[in-house]
């Protein structure tokens, strides 16, 4: 008797390519939870599978995690931490068989590190550019010229900032579409972010930085996506230097993550194959903390205040990202039978 294995890959295959695809309309990619999906401490997942209602639970075997699909057609995903499991699992979610994604809006939703001069805690930033923070040569600080401002140098080039910047970039700056971003800031800009005593307290270290003494509210700017998590005003500088170089003076930093890059890398590659359209893609970032220390305090005892978990806005930034992102959602599926062939703008 000859036994044949057949692999569960082999099945799932099998299994798939006869059934016609999902057609999914919001594609919501959080980066993070804490612990389950549901019911306990919220991480940047929870609120929308809770509250989107999410309940279709579809194993993902090639992703971080499994995916969640409700009855209007928005599919919820967990991608892991950092650039490297983003990608993987965005290019998971987007080569799987079952899912139509060709008209799919893309909505990455999380919490980063805020910019005092830009924004203040709880509130919410549309991007309108993302840009890689890793890509790049680097020296140690204390072994770098005297008139060097960074240690960080552009890929191809000998010191920091060198001009020009290069025509060819390798995935150092993502720009999404204007007219786009235009649209959902212009529909969020006015939405009530909850402030508390806590918040004020806590914003109130932040003297002489106008833009982090308001209550939270929502912009646009840009995000600097690196898998070190940085923390310090001399990298604050930087990261404003970095973002000012490779948006030639266009763009303005205002809050760091980790996963953008990855995920918009593989965006890219998807949009290449036919997959998705990059064009119907949003990054919505809220500051769970600022990224610098307070004026005239320790910027390695504001990190350890991190490293234990004391964001000053995590739960304010969780909802800001559901509140806001939310609005987005529910004028996509309200609207489809327009929104599925025409961007709003």
């Amino acid at each position: 008797m000859i036994v044949v294995a057949i692999s569960p890959i082999h099945l799932f295959a099998q299994a798939t390519s006869s059934s016609k695809p999902i057609p999914i309309k919001v594609v919501i990619v959080a980066m993070f939870e804490r612990g389950e999906d549901t019911g306990d401490t919220p991480g940047e997942y929870q609120l929308w599978v809770e509250r989107e209602h999410l309940d279709q639970i579809i194993a993902l075997p090639a992703g971080y995690h499994h995916v969640r699909l409700n009855k209007d057609g928005v599919l919820g995903i967990l991608t892991g931490v950092g650039t490297a499991k983003a990608a993987a699992s965005v290019m998971a979610v987007g080569l799987d068989p079952r899912f139509d994604l060709s008209k799919a809006y893309w909505l990455i939703a999380g919490i980063g590190g805020g910019d005092p001069a830009d924004v203040s805690l709880g509130s919410a930033v549309w991007a309108d550019h993302v840009l890689d923070g890793d890509l790049a040569y680097e020296i140690d600080a204390r072994q770098i010229p005297e008139n060097w401002p960074t240690g960080y140098v552009p890929l191809r080039k000998a010191t920091p900032y060198e001009q020009p910047v290069r025509d060819q970039l390798e995935g150092e700056l993502y720009t999404l579409n204007p007219q786009l971003v235009g649209w959902a800031f212009r529909l969020t800009k006015d939405t009530p972010l909850s402030d508390s005593d806590s918040l004020r307290a806590a914003r109130a270290r932040f003297a002489g930085f106008p833009d982090a003494l308001k209550p939270p509210f929502v912009t646009r700017g840009d995000t600097l996506s690196s898998s070190t998590f940085w923390h310090g005003s001399k990298m604050n500088e930087w990261a404003n230097a970095w973002t000012r170089y490779y948006t030639t003076g266009k763009g303005n930093y205002m809050i760091a993550a980790m996963e953008d890059t990855g995920i918009m890398q593989a965006l890219t590659f998807l949009s290449q194959g036919g997959r998705v359209d990059p064009q119907r893609v949003l990054v919505l970032r809220t500051v769970s903390n600022y990224d610098r220390e307070p004026p005239g305090t320790s910027v390695a005892d504001s990190l350890k205040a991190l490293v234990s978990g004391n964001y000053s806005a995590y739960f304010p930034a969780l909802e800001a990202a559901y509140i806001v992102g939310d609005k987005i959602v529910r004028d996509i599926i309200e609207h489809w039978a327009e929104r599925e062939s025409t961007l709003p703008h």
